[in-house]
């Protein structure tokens, strides 16, 4: 690898690439987001209460729905059994508060049903936070001391972030499936409806695919300037 006239390494090239893709990706959940957060449900329910009557229906009475701050901060924590709701989501009754709503429900039928890609990923937690940890550090010391191996080993390391977040993908997708199954199924949303809903949940969707792109662009950028400094 040679750097460009002027000094400006062609590797950056990659970070940039990642960058306009999340960029692009965050971009389109929010502006679908807002989009159908004007439509509202004619059955005029919340998303908390649409929460609530999945978990109900899939046997999770035990699972809280709690109200949180922010916006699109909307998760379900396994541990506490808790499905957090943020401002756009937990008292609106428009068509897209309702579709993330379902969604944090579907993580947390996941878990009850013991879904193999999340069993997984939740057991590579600790290993990918010990790796992300490391592997930067080791990256740098590596180079600024001339140690290529070390600098290879750090940029390995790294690797573990892309392998989390290939897992959390089918993750994600799988929990957007059991939304859009359960709110048809269970009447929650009209027809149109869960077409609003179907386009939001795959905006979201995307933004793990930039994710994964960014971050894999990133590692590819660190194996090729640690296999330049060892030619």
């Amino acid at each position: 690898m040679r750097m460009l006239s002027y000094g400006i390494d062609w590797t950056y090239i990659l970070v940039i690439i990642g960058f306009i893709f999340a960029l692009i990706a965050q971009f389109g959940v929010k502006n679908t987001f807002a989009q159908y957060d004007k439509v509202h449900s004619a059955r005029n329910i919340t998303g908390a209460q649409a929460a609530r009557m999945i978990l109900d229906a899939n046997g999770l009475r035990h699972v809280q729905v709690v109200h949180i701050p922010g916006e699109l901060s909307d998760n379900f924590n396994p541990k506490t059994n808790v499905v957090s709701l943020s401002d756009s989501t937990y008292a609106s009754t428009s068509v897209a508060a309702i579709g993330v709503a379902a969604h944090e429900c579907g993580h947390a039928v996941q878990h009850q049903v013991g879904y193999m890609p999340i069993k997984v990923r939740n057991g590579i937690v600790p290993f990918v936070n010990i790796c992300n940890r490391l592997s930067l550090p080791l990256f740098i010391i590596g180079l600024i001391i001339g140690m290529t191996p070390l600098a290879m080993v750090g940029a390995i390391l790294f690797g573990a972030v892309v392998l989390f977040q290939l897992v959390t993908l089918p993750t994600e997708t799988n929990a957007s499936r059991r939304a859009m199954k359960t709110l048809e199924g269970m009447g929650i949303l009209e027809s149109e409806e869960l077409k609003g809903a179907r386009k939001v949940l795959t905006a979201a969707a995307m933004t793990y695919v930039a994710a994964l792109v960014s971050t894999s662009l990133q590692f590819l950028r660190l194996l090729l300037i640690a296999t330049r400094r060892r030619n």
